[in-house]
């Protein structure tokens, strides 16, 4: 799925050693913090051509890359 490789392209970029499953939560591990998740939510816009409006700055939709994918999926569907 281009979206999917698209992310984890941009978080292997990222994030030194950069070894995660999909599923894993970016913030509990400790691989990233607040500032980074704007610069995620950055890229998510430019990347895929869509606008993350308040109601999607929720930490919860940009955790994983699971998150993230269906995060974009959603938007782009919608």
């Amino acid at each position: 799925m281009r979206i999917r490789e698209e992310i984890r392209t941009f978080l292997k970029e990222q994030i030194d050693n950069y070894n995660l499953e999909d599923h894993q939560d970016l913030f509990a591990l400790g691989l990233v913090n607040s500032m980074f998740a704007m610069q995620l939510v950055l890229m998510v816009e430019q990347k895929f051509g869509i606008t993350i409006d308040g109601d999607d700055l929720n930490l919860d939709y940009f955790r994983s890359v699971d998150a993230i994918t269906n995060l974009v999926t959603r938007k782009l569907e919608g």
